[in-house]
């Protein structure tokens, strides 16, 4: 299988959506089904303090995807104030549902303040394209954007019983910083990388 990451754009946003519903089950984001995770994934790659990364095989299939938020707090602002009604209308009885779950996550970024408020939010790929390097991909584009961007570190939450994960975020480099509860009774593991200094300073003196 041949894998071209590339920016992700607005119309890969559905494709995004569904991977995220079909292959991610922790959190509730998943539950709030695809329409809704298609409207969130839209405005990730259309803000400008917010970007994502697609995998795309031979024949043009998207194969996973990566999501990052320089600031998440900011991007869920910008998520309600332009998509929330159309988003809410959609997801009614799943958002009345998972209410607690709801408050749990927009209140979690204020409760890591000591933490990069830069942050990779989901990284997905297909059954089909599984075991081949395809996040790891994805992972190290979402690395040199930041890189690119000048972002000093960006952390990641994941179940802390999510052994691929952990498995996947520490051969990049991130290392474990704390656990903590997004959602009450449900242990996660906050990871944080650190870009290469060296890299950084020689990507400012070359402009």
């Amino acid at each position: 299988m041949t894998i071209e990451v590339r920016a992700a754009r607005a119309g890969d946003a559905k494709k995004m959506g569904a991977l995220h519903a079909a292959r991610i089950n922790e959190g509730f984001l998943a539950s709030l089904g695809e329409g809704f995770l298609t409207r969130l994934y839209r405005r990730v790659a259309a803000s400008p303090d917010a970007f994502a990364a697609v995998a795309v095989d031979e024949r043009g299939e998207v194969v996973g995807f990566v999501a990052t938020a320089l600031n998440v707090s900011t991007l869920y602002r910008r998520f309600i104030v332009r998509d929330g009604a159309v988003a809410a209308i959609a997801s009614a009885s799943k958002l009345v549902r998972s209410w607690r779950r709801v408050l749990e996550t927009l209140r979690y970024p204020s409760h890591a303040s000591q933490l990069p408020a830069p942050e990779v939010l989901s990284v997905a790929v297909a059954a089909s394209a599984a075991g081949r390097g395809v996040g790891r991909a994805l992972l190290a584009s979402a690395q040199r954007e930041l890189e690119r961007r000048e972002v000093q570190a960006v952390k990641v939450v994941t179940g802390s019983h999510n052994t691929a994960a952990m498995a996947l975020y520490r051969s990049a480099g991130f290392h474990e910083v704390e656990t903590i509860e997004v959602h009450a009774g449900v242990q996660s593991t906050v990871l944080v990388w650190n870009a290469p200094i060296l890299h950084v300073v020689h990507d400012r003196g070359a402009k």
